[in-house]
């Protein structure tokens, strides 16, 4: 599945987070991440971050089964690059 996230976490914590999200995802820009997960690394990467996070912090995710309508427009500049977007 493919899978956007987004994260709003204090800034104590925010290195961790992203150090998190990187092990299953790519990181497109600050707090954001997408990318390919199977449904086994997503219960970890869930279970992993709802262990970091505390009652301020949110975390949203984004999981798309299927992809045939989706379109990505990035404007400005790419951070993404190298990544195909299917």
């Amino acid at each position: 599945m493919f899978v956007i996230l987004f994260y709003d976490i204090a800034e104590k914590r925010v290195s961790k987070a992203l150090k998190i999200c990187r092990k299953y995802l790519i990181w497109v820009q600050n707090s954001v991440f997408e990318g390919e997960i199977s449904e086994g690394n997503l219960v970890k990467l869930k279970s992993e971050l709802n262990r970091l996070i505390e009652d301020e912090d949110s975390v949203v995710i984004y999981e798309f089964k299927q992809m045939y309508y989706s379109n990505r427009e990035v404007l400005g500049k790419d951070k993404r690059q190298d990544i195909k977007f299917i």
